[in-house]
């Protein structure tokens, strides 16, 4: 569970309280009066691309008009990377316009919370995302799959629009997992509700002047009406769990950081007979939710409601679209190499015979898992990730003075030929064991890293490697669209068709 933080300049500029030692940073090149502002709003991508292959692994942009203008500093290089998600990680703060207003819209969530409200929150999630319990969530995965992939043979003239349908799975999976029976009330109104906020967050974040939310704007009446009833919908959820687990008297996982395993099934994690789907968290107090609303410890007390519902709305942001993108991509991208795709079946086949995948299947689909991993080098769900500087730094030789906007770009990075060469070609074998230790840790880095790392980067792989195999399991792909055109949002989207024709394997 991973969103991108920060794709276009926000609403401030880097305004040093000095600088950092090091070189300046070279800059590019862009237009009087607005410098980079068009490029970067016509194709951010693509400049972030051009600023590295022009300019080398640090570079400065700016865009905007005199008065408005941001200075972003761009680190692209997997050293530079390190220096800010990890050995200098206190001096790089979510500090930026897009963090700020996905605050204002989902909440002071897991994702967006800082210093002690940050620790607090991890400290009480933390048990809920061990790999022991995220295990037991495997058979609500492979449910979700199979009753997408149900409808499939009556797909017209036998097309499917690949990323749409990992959207509608992977949110299905996620709301199960969230919140058990109530699944499908909820993702309707995630459905619904979600593009219009998310489309807002971006508007204003990108904007360099707003108008207060409170002004009755279109723009911000309709954002209000979605949030009022994404809340409404979630609001109402969490005061039937607290109920249920007042009558009950459950008490859930705690805050202490064991490896606690409530819930979680030993079918799920060892995998299931043929045709034996089930999903696990169906029972009360078993659900995601439940065990949030259970979640306490000494120090950090429990969440209240407030509290409860802005982790969940950070969870259904961050859980569902990241995932689909890595789903989607894989299945376009095999469907493109037809040869890799049987390779990947062939592995599933001898893994897996007729029963359903589990969680302990995930070490046994080493090839599977590597067409995951390179699918999310090519298209990583978080494309481009934001952070703001405390204090004056050198990263990667550069100086990057006190309140500077610093872009990371894994679409940058994961294309970077001093650690990928031929970085367009699609080729898992880059991930075999030997060539991943071969290189920088931070040449890949989906999931972001050091101590915000993404806490459902597990959860991810386990969802997309088991729905993944049910999928190649049982339909061949041929791409219809040979290219997929995508933009930088909060997550990497797709802005056209992404069509397969799909077959059965054994038709």
């Amino acid at each position: 569970m991973t969103a991108t933080e920060s794709a276009r300049p926000g609403k401030r500029g880097g305004t040093g309280r000095g600088t950092g030692t090091g070189a300046e940073a070279p800059r590019l090149a862009g237009v009087p009066l607005l410098g980079s502002l068009l490029d970067l709003t016509s194709d951010s991508l693509g400049t972030y691309l051009r600023a590295r292959g022009e300019h080398g692994d640090v570079v400065r942009i700016t865009a905007g008009p005199p008065g408005l203008r941001t200075e972003l500093h761009c680190v692209f290089s997997a050293e530079g990377v390190q220096q800010v998600l990890a050995s200098q990680a206190a001096n790089f703060r979510k500090d930026n316009a897009v963090y700020q207003e996905v605050r204002d819209s989902f909440g002071n969530g897991l994702l967006t919370s800082q210093d002690e409200d940050y620790l607090r929150q991890r400290r009480l999630v933390q048990p809920l995302f061990t790999k022991r319990r995220v295990d037991g969530y495997a058979g609500a995965v492979a449910a979700e799959t199979a009753s997408t992939l149900a409808g499939w043979d009556r797909a017209p003239d036998g097309v499917v629009d690949v990323s749409d349908a990992m959207m509608e799975l992977a949110l299905r999976a996620v709301a199960r997992i969230l919140f058990g029976t109530d699944v499908d009330t909820t993702v309707d109104v995630v459905d619904r509700c979600f593009p219009v906020i998310t489309r807002y967050v971006l508007r204003r974040g990108y904007s360099p002047a707003n108008f207060p939310r409170s002004w009755p704007t279109p723009g911000n009446r309709r954002a209000a009406a979605a949030l009022d009833e994404l809340y409404g919908v979630c609001d109402e959820i969490i005061a039937r769990r607290r109920r249920d687990l007042a009558a009950t008297g459950a008490t859930g996982a705690t805050g202490s950081g064991t490896d606690t395993d409530t819930g979680a099934t030993t079918a799920a994690a060892a995998g299931t007979a043929p045709g034996a789907v089930t999903a696990p968290g169906a029972a009360p107090g078993e659900d995601l939710l439940s065990l949030l609303a259970a979640a306490t410890s000494a120090d950090d007390a429990e969440f209240d409601d407030t509290e409860l519902r802005e982790q969940v709305l950070i969870f259904l942001l961050a859980g569902h679209e990241t995932t689909a993108t890595s789903l989607s991509f894989s299945l376009h991208l095999l469907a493109r190499h037809p040869e890799l795709q049987d390779r990947a079946r062939a592995e599933i086949a001898a893994v897996l015979g007729g029963r359903t995948p589990g969680a302990a299947d995930l070490d046994r689909l080493p090839y599977l898992t590597q067409v995951l991993k390179e699918a999310m080098r090519l298209y990583p769900a978080a494309p481009v990730m934001g952070r703001r500087s405390v204090d004056a730094a050198e990263i990667d030789g550069h100086a990057v003075p006190a309140g500077a906007d610093v872009i990371l770009a894994p679409w940058v990075t994961h294309r970077h030929p001093r650690y990928w060469p031929d970085p367009e070609r699609f080729d898992p074998d880059r991930f075999t064991p030997e060539a991943e230790a071969a290189r920088p840790r931070y040449a890949w880095f989906p999931f972001g890293g050091g101590p915000r790392a993404c806490i459902g980067q597990h959860f991810s792989m386990l969802e997309s490697v088991i729905a993944l195999a049910m999928i190649l399991r049982e339909y061949t792909f041929e791409a219809v669209d040979t290219e997929i055109a995508v933009s930088a949002g909060i997550t990497l989207t797709t802005t056209g068709p992404a069509r397969c024709r799909i077959r059965r394997v054994d038709a």
